[in-house]
């Protein structure tokens, strides 16, 4: 043997490796033997990326194989590992280690569904075997990402394997809650950062007083990087099976497909006297986006529902619940130079009640649109030139009335625009406009019923935007600048040449244009706040407006005794007035508070001067007011009409009052406690249509949820739902996992 000394008695050897690069040894004592080098005392053994340290260690620089023996420490990259006795090859990375602990760094991408902790992956073994850089093999092992002096919950398996940044693999495991073994996991596979892995999916289990025991799984296939399959089912012990099953693909670049399907083969809600409603059906889902060469782009979005009946008994949330339209789009589209070129098939439904099943259809299909922006084509003149054109195929069907058109109606339409903005000084400006329309229809109605005769539509259209002076003032408070501004503004407006407005099928809003001779004045008020050398931003709005029509019958479009739905008055307020003839709109007001980052609302108000009322109060509310806290409101109340009709329709009623309101602290994914609580009611009908509250507790390494849902719409659904929620940390969660709740 001979002894190596080196610097402050810490001994070193090198030797080149055959692997390439330089192994070096550090120790308080080292020794040579033949080839082996012999060291003990705070050995430290580097090559590459990995560091192995330990108390006594035996190296073959021949073979090239480390054996270390006390506190043994390897290091590499994100791994680090402790072990009683180890081997192992520095060239190939290989090893075996025994009493094993050791802790992997991964990052998880965020997710609204994963609770995510900074914690690494830590696990204890009888034995571990490296096979490469990045697998290890463990046997006799537990592993969890909580604190391992106190674990809340951990995974034993008789054997695992961990690939770093891809999967854990566990056989023959379980996974225990504060030691107590509460599932079996025979073979399982959790991703470890980034990596999609196939396989069953965490059951999902909850408990609803309309359908009962809720169990349900689902398998997760990922064949390809940019593809994967998720398809499932449940069972309810009430009603009976339902089908679940989503894909989602990015087959090349600007594409995007994404795919969903939910069923349910439902036995039936038992009624009094022994009679069995069955609610069952389905909804499937498709969306396809792509960008095309030569500047197209292609979209797809289509919506398949058997029934009303089946979203609203079925249905996870109160929004998904309510909303009674079924849009179907197909479109290719391009843009150049100013002009646009469209192909279209778009289809529309919606659903006016579910017991009995009332529903209007619209379709155009095909359909090509061609328009330009305003364009200049004299330089010196300004004058600016536009156009829209479309032609194609429409539809319209009615069950609850017998009408219903052909299944292709010819519809055309070309109307040609002209603008001439003109400046008075620097304090009026004014930009008349002119457009001719003329429009063809394949057919018509009369007495309620359609005549496949042809009808044109040929109307002048003239407006004149007047922009009044604009009255300011800045001041300053403190670091903040602040700008009021006041806007005038009158526009006139005029449409002739409609006749005959009761004999055109309504497909879309382009059937609800009418003859009218109108002015719309209004008001509107901007305060802008800019602190320090930020940007300006518009603290606050308030825009006050009315229409004056000087016919008030719309060139006799306007039927008294039901509410009028024309482009006109959609334009000023969303809410239906015309019951009646009348000159004077209400006055509308809307008010926005958009101060940014705690609060921004919306409010709306229709004063109606005829009749001396409110008709119509809208609200809404995005309020942040400390720290993590939150509430959002939906308000609207509206005077339905016509006012007191005689006779009365079915289920009338003169006003609708509703109010939805959620509230609560932080977020399903937030450390620590998180609480929310929201309801939609229905002071018309006293009644409450939705309720749900739901409490969470996270911890650094998982978390729980409880979760209280009521749905209540008549006859078809009125149902409480219990959930409970287990999260782990980077891996996902057992129970009945939603979306987080929203109000619009």
């Amino acid at each position: 043997p001979r002894a190596l000394r080196g610097q402050a008695l810490r001994l070193a050897a090198q030797k080149p490796l055959a692997g390439g690069g330089e192994a070096t040894l550090e120790a308080d004592q080292q020794r040579l033997v033949g080839k082996i080098y012999y060291a003990d005392g705070n050995v430290d053994v580097r090559y590459q990326n990995a560091r192995l340290r330990a108390d006594h260690v035996e190296y073959n620089s021949e073979t090239q194989v480390v054996v270390a023996r006390g506190h043994v420490q390897l290091d590499y990259m994100a791994q680090h590992v402790e072990a009683d006795d180890a081997r192992y090859e520095l060239r190939s990375g290989r090893g075996s280690f025994h009493h094993v602990r050791g802790t992997f760094t991964v990052q998880r991408r965020p997710s609204a569904n994963l609770l995510i902790s900074p914690n690494p992956i830590y696990f204890e073994a009888e034995e571990a075997e490296r096979l490469d850089e990045n697998t290890y093999r463990i046997r006799g092992a537990w592993l969890t990402v909580c604190d391992p002096g106190r674990p809340v919950w951990k995974f034993y398996a008789p054997s695992a394997t961990i690939r770093l940044r891809k999967s854990v693999h566990l056989e023959n495991g379980n996974f225990r809650v504060f030691s107590v073994p509460v599932l079996y996991l025979p073979y399982a596979t959790f991703p470890a950062e980034r990596r999609r892995d196939s396989g069953f999916l965490v059951p999902d289990v909850g408990h609803t007083t309309q359908k009962g025991v809720v169990v349900g799984d689902a398998f997760y296939w990922a064949p390809r990087d940019w593809m994967d399959v998720t398809l499932g089912g449940g069972y309810y012990s009430l009603r009976g099976w339902s089908q679940k099953g989503e894909l989602r693909m990015r087959p090349w670049e600007d594409t995007r497909i994404d795919a969903t399907y939910f069923g349910v083969i439902d036995r039936g809600l038992s009624q009094p006297g022994g009679v069995t409603i069955k609610q069952g059906g389905h909804e499937a889902k498709l969306l396809f986006t792509s960008l095309l060469p030569g500047g197209w782009r292609t979209v797809a979005e289509l919506d398949q529902l058997t029934s009303l009946t089946f979203r609203l008994a079925f249905s996870d949330s109160f929004l998904q619940a309510v909303n009674s339209e079924v849009r179907n789009t197909a479109f290719l589209t391009k843009n150049f130079s100013g002009f646009s070129l469209n192909f279209a098939a778009l289809s529309y439904r919606n659903y006016l009640s579910a017991t009995p099943q009332t529903s209007v259809t619209l379709r155009s299909a095909p359909e090509v649109r061609f328009s330009s922006v305003d364009q200049a084509f004299f330089k010196r003149l300004p004058v600016y030139f536009s156009f829209s054109a479309f032609s194609g195929a429409a539809h319209r069907e009615e069950n609850m009335t017998p009408f219903e058109t052909p299944r292709y109606v010819e519809r055309s339409e070309l109307a040609p625009s002209v603008a001439l903005p003109l400046h008075f000084g620097e304090w009026l400006d004014a930009t008349p406009s002119f457009t001719f329309r003329s429009t063809y229809y394949g057919g018509q109605q009369q007495g309620g019923a359609y005549v496949g005769r042809g009808l044109s539509r040929n109307t002048e259209e003239v407006s004149v935007d007047v922009r009044l002076p604009a009255i300011e003032r800045v001041w300053r408070e403190g670091n903040s600048k602040w700008k009021h501004v006041i806007e005038p503004s009158v526009v006139y407006r005029y449409v002739n040449g409609v006749n005959d407005f009761g004999r055109f099928v309504r497909f879309d809003e382009d059937e609800t244009l009418t003859d009218t001779n109108e002015f719309e004045y209004g008001i509107t008020q901007r305060l802008y706040r800019r602190s320090g050398s930020g940007e300006a931003e518009e603290f606050l709005s308030w825009r006050l407006a009315q229409k004056y029509f000087f016919d008030p019958t719309f060139g006799g479009a306007l039927v008294p005794g039901r509410p009028n739905v024309f482009q006109t008055l959609d334009a000023l307020t969303p809410f239906a007035f015309a019951d009646i003839p009348r000159h004077s709109s209400p006055i509308v007001s809307d008010l926005r508070v958009e101060p940014g980052g705690r609060f921004d609302t919306q409010f709306i108000v229709n004063y109606d001067p005829l009749r001396n009322r409110l008709t119509a109060i809208g609200t809404l509310l995005k309020l942040k007011p400390y720290k993590e806290s939150f509430l959002t409101l939906a308000h609207f109340s509206t005077l339905d009409l016509p006012l007191n009709p005689a006779p009365p329709p079915p289920n009338f009623e003169q006003r609708s009052n509703q109010i939805r309101v959620l509230g609560g602290y932080g977020d399903p994914n937030r450390r620590g406690w998180n609480v929310m609580a929201g309801a939609s009611y229905d002071f018309t009908k006293e009644l409450f249509q939705n309720q749900i509250v739901e409490m969470t507790y996270n911890g650094s390494c998982c978390g729980v949820s409880f979760e209280y849902r009521r749905f209540s719409f008549g006859t078809i659904r009125s149902e409480n739902q219990y959930s409970f929620v287990f999260r782990i940390a980077n891996l996902g969660s057992a129970g009945k996992l939603r979306r987080q709740e929203k109000v619009f």
